[in-house]
């Protein structure tokens, strides 16, 4: 039975307007938010430890404000004057929106996606002449400079944020019978500063998370998204639901999707030949 799950997420301003607030009506379960990981800038000498020349680049791929707000804190205390032929290209609108902080918002210089992958991919080989500037946080997941690498993309990935283990005080896993994680990271913060025995049923929310707790050998019995999941809210249900009715819930598995590699090599496909029509005498 549970009765208490924590949710590695900032407490939302409005608690009724919670997917959660829903689930703890429903079950009469007690919801905590408590963040286990915080994103934080990259300092001056983090980033000039890099060697990367911002000013050598024509536009920056943002995946998130964290990196936003780095690179133009970066840009300051360095003295960089971005040029106004700058492009961003992001990946939701959101982040597209979140550049006002900083820049007149242009549609000529500012570019987003749909939130997804595939959509990223497409919007970026849409401005292949670029030099680009990957803006990433540490740690990140490989899939996105992998896949500009293999289509042959100009870029440069460089860190302009990172991940640290936030305050765990008054944290103890034993008073959880689930632990909500949404990242890597908080798969990796969790294991750190607790171990893995006597930690309470997991819960993830992507791929990588899914994988990161498998790894770490963590008891995951619910994840999204999935088509019967789409989000970490309905995970919990269906696995609250099942116990409530006595059923036996198995451990997930992780399976591979080759949707993104085979997006990947069709674009590849698709660019080479373009190169060849290029080329022809």
């Amino acid at each position: 039975m549970v009765k208490k799950v924590l949710i590695s997420q900032p407490r939302p301003a409005v608690l009724e307007k919670s997917p959660f607030y829903d689930l703890a009506t429903k079950y009469g379960v007690e919801i905590d938010y408590k963040p286990l990981i915080r994103v934080v800038g990259v300092t001056l000498k983090e980033f000039r430890s890099q060697r990367i020349e911002i000013l050598d680049h024509t536009a920056v791929i943002f995946t998130s404000r964290t990196t936003v707000d780095s690179f133009f804190r970066i840009c300051e205390e360095a003295r960089i004057t971005v040029p106004e032929t700058m492009k961003y290209i992001c990946n939701t609108e959101a982040v597209a929106l979140y550049l006002q902080k900083y820049i007149i918002y242009r549609k000529r210089k500012i570019s987003f996606a749909d939130g997804s992958f595939t959509g990223l991919l497409e919007l970026i080989i849409k401005h292949k002449a670029e030099r680009f500037l990957l803006a990433l946080s540490e740690p990140h997941k490989p899939e996105l400079p992998e896949a500009l690498a293999k289509l042959k993309i100009d870029f440069d990935p460089v860190i302009l944020a990172k991940t640290v283990v936030a305050d765990m005080e008054g944290i103890r896993p034993a008073d959880y019978d689930a632990m909500a994680l949404y990242s890597p990271s908080d798969v990796k913060s969790v294991v750190e500063s607790f171990g893995v025995e006597g930690l309470p049923v997991i819960a993830t929310f992507g791929e990588a998370t899914l994988r990161a707790a498998i790894e770490a050998g963590l008891n995951v019995r619910a994840s999204a998204p999935s088509p019967e999941a789409p989000s970490m809210a309905k995970a919990l249900d269906l696995y609250i639901g099942k116990l409530s009715r006595g059923e036996e819930v198995a451990e997930v598995e992780m399976k591979n999707d080759s949707t993104n590699e085979e997006f990947i090599r069709t674009q590849q496909s698709k660019l080479a030949k373009k190169s060849r029509v290029r080329h022809r005498p």
